[in-house]
């Protein structure tokens, strides 16, 4: 299914995606809203359309159409050819002030006894995905020094869940103990779920990353994409914008500096050089 924004020319639509960060309908629907002032401030034309799981991501980078959309660091620095970066996020509550970075929150349900990251040792543990950044790479990275010490940390390793809605889910079922949360996705979960404050508790935080950006693919011609980045960039300066920012708990958009993610990489290979081929 499609919708049709019709709120400016251009010679072809290009299609429009939030799915990593649309976590929720009402966080859905601000984006697209977004995606309608995007469109009329860019003047290009763009369709959004849905992409919900279980459709894997990798379909949606792949698309030639593609005009924005979220891609998480570590795939793209494996890409070829490479997506064009557009624009990254700037969350109200980055872990660095003004700068496009994020973090993995490991939680646990709140009525669990678990008071550490190192209390759930021995438990199950959930993950995302192989090519997910916060739901595998950075969990390994974080817990790349346990495993080097002390061996084998989990009994039980389950995934992937793909999504941080399903990791949330499996942590309040009970089906995992700890799981691995994109740190921008659950301020928005926070935001529209608040419900969720009281049911899960954070244990403990990964080193901060650059945080998946917006792409367009190879074949968007350059000035659409520079189009689009020049409108995203006045976003968090745009006063008519200030409810929008606020229900998608931004600040604004920034360059994407496609060096920054080289640490995607160099947290990658260390664990892989380490033999820690699976976080558990």
């Amino acid at each position: 299914m499609s919708t049709p924004l019709t709120l400016s020319t251009g010679t072809m639509p290009w299609i429009a995606n939030a799915r990593m960060y649309a976590v929720d309908q009402a966080a859905a629907a601000a984006w697209r809203e977004l995606f309608g002032w995007l469109a009329a401030t860019s003047n290009v034309d763009l369709q959004v359309i849905d992409h919900a799981f279980p459709a894997p991501l990798s379909e949606l980078w792949s698309r030639p159409d593609l005009g924005y959309g979220f891609m998480c660091g570590l795939p793209f620095t494996r890409a070829a050819p490479k997506p064009q970066p557009v624009a990254a996020p700037l969350l109200l509550n980055a872990p660095v002030p003004g700068r496009p970075l994020y973090q993995t929150r490991l939680v646990v349900r709140a009525e669990s006894n678990y008071q550490s990251l190192e209390d759930t040792f021995g438990s199950r543990l959930g993950y995302t995905v192989a090519d997910s950044h916060s739901g595998y790479n950075a969990l390994r990275h974080h817990l790349l020094p346990y495993w080097r010490s002390r061996g084998q940390l989990y009994r039980e390793s389950i995934g992937p869940l793909v999504t941080p809605q399903r990791v949330i889910e499996a942590v309040l079922a009970g089906d995992i103990d700890v799981g691995p949360l994109d740190g921008y996705a659950l301020d928005l979960m926070l935001r529209h779920q608040p419900e969720f404050a009281s049911q899960i508790r954070i244990v403990a935080s990964t080193d901060a990353a650059p945080i998946p950006f917006l792409v367009a693919s190879p074949q968007c011609p350059a000035d659409v994409v520079e189009a689009l980045r020049s409108a995203l960039l006045t976003f968090g300066d745009d006063a008519s914008c200030a409810a929008l920012r606020e229900k998608l708990c931004l600040q604004g958009f920034a360059p994407v500096h496609v060096t920054d993610y080289d640490v995607i990489t160099a947290w990658a290979a260390e664990a892989d050089a380490a033999g820690y081929a699976q976080p558990g």
